[in-house]
């Protein structure tokens, strides 16, 4: 068994995989596999004759962030200690692969753990995906140190620590493969958005913990593959949310949480249109929809901590409350 694998899943990226391949192969220590979720354009042309060190892995179709990985994943099991999951829109720097697999090598309680996330097109600022790590609230709405909403903060190595989070993201984090699978990997209905917030979830109620390094450091550019502006991403945000929700709190937590998620859920469709985003407004409303057509099929995860929000390291109750009504912008305002 190797000790790790960078594992790329691609669709219809060649361009981002022309661009930031390069980077990886020269500044990676382990193995970069490319994983094709069935794309329509030259990106499996460009693997086999530009990177044929790398191995590439062709799915059939698109399966999504989530089914992508689990397809990949799952023929590389038993081949990989650590799995380091990479978006192909991220520029890295040496050794950052290096230092995410001695952190879960010395530190046995942890599962995951994702390094500093900066932005590639607004250079000095973080990402909005994960920035200095990820924190859920007490209603299950997202938020990290480095970017709450829209509010991006500059990095001024106020991050560049070591720390518990509630979760890693799924633009760049290594993960043990054991974990990983013992967990039944990414929820396929969520197709993609919020997957790894759910996994992080159910693998810290199996007891494990989920970190931040901050001398580990890529750059990512974001919305590759869908804008942050865009109602399909609106609904899936939504939607998964909901799922991630549903799947992790007992029954009645659940009942408790969605009623406040129901209101404040219809005030946002409300600002949404009232800002002329109509179809955003619609995607919200629809996400309601699509989740009740789908919860049951829901498998509540029955690890060995049962509990609704496991022991986290933030204590913000409402994310919501803080940034919109006490004008708490920053993580360090909270």
């Amino acid at each position: 068994m190797q000790n790790a694998a960078i594992v790329i899943l691609n669709y219809n990226g060649v361009e981002m995989l022309r661009k930031f391949l390069p980077s990886v192969t020269q500044f990676s220590t382990y193995p970069v596999i490319v994983a094709d979720n069935g794309s329509s354009d030259d990106s499996v042309r460009l693997i086999l004759n530009e990177f044929p060190q790398i191995r590439l892995i062709q799915l059939e179709s698109n399966f999504g962030f989530t089914g992508g990985y689990n397809r990949a994943l799952n023929l590389l099991k038993g081949s990989f200690d650590y799995y380091i999951l990479l978006n192909s829109d991220i520029q890295v720097e040496q050794d950052w692969d290096l230092k995410l697999v001695q952190f879960l090598e010395e530190n046995k309680e942890a599962a995951a753990v994702q390094p500093k996330i900066l932005s590639f097109p607004n250079q000095g600022f973080f990402d909005y995906a994960g920035a200095g790590g990820g924190f859920i609230d007490g209603l299950g709405y997202p938020y990290c140190r480095g970017r709450i909403f829209d509010t991006i903060e500059m990095d001024k190595h106020q991050y560049d620590d070591a720390i518990e989070v509630d979760w890693a993201s799924g633009a760049c984090m290594a993960v043990r493969a054991n974990v990983f699978h013992q967990a039944g990997g990414f929820d396929e209905r969520f197709f993609a958005h919020m997957e790894e917030i759910d996994l992080c979830w159910k693998i810290r109620k199996m007891g494990y913990s989920i970190h931040y390094l901050g001398i580990s450091k890529v750059w990512h550019v974001g919305g590759g593959t869908l804008n942050r502006n865009n109602p399909w991403k609106t609904f899936l945000n939504f939607r998964n949310n909901l799922l991630m929700l549903h799947q992790n709190l007992t029954s009645s937590s659940f009942a408790s949480v969605y009623l406040t998620r129901m209101l404040l859920d219809l005030l946002a469709a409300l600002v949404f249109v009232l800002r002329g985003n109509f179809q955003d407004g619609k995607a919200v409303l629809k996400a309601h929809m699509d989740f009740h057509k789908i919860k049951t099929t829901s498998v509540r995860s029955k690890n060995k901590i049962e509990v609704d929000f496991p022991a986290s390291p933030s204590s913000v109750k409402s994310i919501l409350w803080d940034y919109y009504i006490k004008g708490r912008k920053t993580y360090r305002d909270l």
